[in-house]
């Protein structure tokens, strides 16, 4: 099983958009298998999960009714919200930047359409998949009535308006974007689920992106933060309206870390939040079958 390299050196320092796209892009591809090995129970093959707190879309109905609706999925990882999207009976394209991810989600859907048939059951309905920058999304405009990304691409690249901007394009005037990603104050702390990252270590106003590099400088993985104010504006500088911010609780009785999210820690301040936003105009919905 493949991981992703171990750096040389961390840093703090501006990476333009093609760096971090490609950083992540070979992060992924090596993580791929080892991700979807230590998470893929906690995520389920075909739930959308919004975040380590294991909060889902049936609990908390951020995309509202789904169904006869197209969807976009940016980030898709192994796609596991687009396959919960398409049981709902939306019809789902699910990219992501990582060829490897992207075939961790074609073996998921080829393992239950041969458990389906083995048992005489329906499986998964298939997705569309597409490789591509999620900052750079290759899709006409207005093509989708839902865009939606559960810590996917943002905390991975810079430029949160242009990426935004992006989404806002291929979204129906009406439509929905709805996103989550790591809660801004979480980058004052270290990433490490015990008492030790309960202390602030750095500022919450330093933007520069936390940085893996070679010796040489090569950029291995990158993170940009955004305050929750930044995150705001990004919104209306895309042209979208901010309907509502999600801050979900740590879950009563869950017992579970990840990364630097844990009970001790989500007790005490949210680990993400999740963004809702419209596009302006009146929503068109295409006829339900």
């Amino acid at each position: 099983m493949s991981t992703p390299p171990s750096p040389d050196r961390v840093a703090r320092r501006p990476v333009p958009h093609a760096e971090a796209a490609r950083a992540g892009r070979s992060w992924w591809d090596g993580a791929a298998e080892a991700y979807y090995y230590e998470h893929g129970g906690f995520l389920g093959d075909a739930s959308l999960v919004w975040g380590p707190e294991g909060w889902t879309e049936e609990d908390l109905s951020l995309l509202g009714t789904v169904r006869g609706l197209d969807v976009l999925e940016v980030g898709a990882g192994a796609a596991q919200g687009g396959r919960w999207c398409s049981t709902q009976g939306a019809r789902v394209v699910s990219t992501d930047v990582s060829a490897g991810m992207l075939a961790v989600a074609r073996r998921i859907d080829t393992d239950a359409a041969a458990a389906a048939g083995a048992s005489g059951m329906e499986g998964h309905r298939s997705l569309s998949y597409v490789q591509c920058d999620g900052g750079v999304l290759p899709f006409e405009a207005e093509a989708f009535d839902v865009v939606f990304s559960a810590h996917g691409v943002l905390a991975f690249v810079p430029g949160a308006t242009d990426v935004l901007r992006g989404w806002a394009r291929v979204l129906r005037t009406g439509g929905r974007c709805v996103f989550s990603v790591p809660h801004p104050m979480r980058w004052a702390f270290p990433d490490v689920p015990g008492p030790e990252g309960l202390q602030v270590t750095h500022s919450y106003f330093d933007r520069r992106p936390y940085v893996e590099e070679t010796s040489a400088g090569l950029v291995t993985y990158s993170e940009h933060h955004r305050t929750l104010g930044d995150l705001v504006r990004a919104v209306v500088a895309a042209g979208l309206v901010v309907v509502d911010l999600v801050e979900p609780p740590w879950p009563e009785g869950l017992e579970h870390t990840w990364g630097g999210w844990s009970r001790l820690r989500g007790e005490l301040f949210p680990g993400t939040l999740i963004v809702v936003c419209t596009k302006s105009g009146p929503r068109v919905r295409p006829d339900v079958n």
